[in-house]
């Protein structure tokens, strides 16, 4: 991907437009921020941090697991060939929906679901992107990435996750990267924590 034109969008998204009424005021900060139903929008830097290491490429089909506000879908969609997203709140993927068709995107295929399953009769996908801590690495995610494909994850219990970068290889061989340590909302369903 051309990390250049990456940064150019990210700088150009209005994270206010991803947030509602209460937040926009706070939108600039590079911080967490809640929007609604216990979920968050991630802090900006993190947002653009882990589309880099996803690195979607134009031809790419991205699995996204967590829509949540769809500030993240946006910049998966503006890359990428095509983006499947998964949010187990439909008010909040109703929302998405509504946003990101105002800025005109229509590769974005959305489903109400819970995550942790993925998006079987659509994979397997070039890119995963998950946006909710795993307590474990979530194998059935794992089974959906293609050859040569790269995954996006954080993984650990509730006080601190580590993300992990997951590739596979030509041949189907997985490896793994720890990128360093984060801290996101549950990933609800086989995949939860259970510390």
């Amino acid at each position: 991907m051309n990390e250049q034109a990456l940064l150019s969008f990210y700088r150009s998204l209005d994270r206010s437009f991803f947030v509602g009424d209460n937040y926009k005021v706070l939108a600039h900060y590079d911080s967490p921020l809640p929007i609604g139903y216990e979920q968050t929008i991630s802090q900006p830097s993190l947002v653009y941090e882990m589309t880099r290491l996803l690195s979607p490429e134009k031809d790419s089909r991205v699995l996204e697991i967590g829509t949540g506000s769809g500030y993240q879908t946006a910049l998966l969609a503006e890359f990428a060939a095509e983006v499947y997203t998964v949010e187990r709140i439909e008010p909040l993927s109703e929302k998405a929906r509504q946003r990101l068709a105002a800025l005109g995107y229509g590769n974005i295929f959305f489903r109400t679901a819970d995550g942790s399953s993925g998006w079987e009769e659509k994979a397997p996908f070039d890119r995963i992107m998950v946006t909710a801590a795993a307590g474990t690495r979530p194998v059935g995610l794992i089974d959906q990435l293609s050859a040569n494909g790269r995954m996006v994850v954080p993984v650990g219990p509730p006080s601190v996750q580590d993300l992990l970068l997951i590739t596979r290889d030509a041949q189907g061989n997985l490896s793994e990267k720890n990128l360093g340590q984060v801290r996101f909302v549950e990933m609800v369903g086989d995949y939860g924590w259970r510390f």
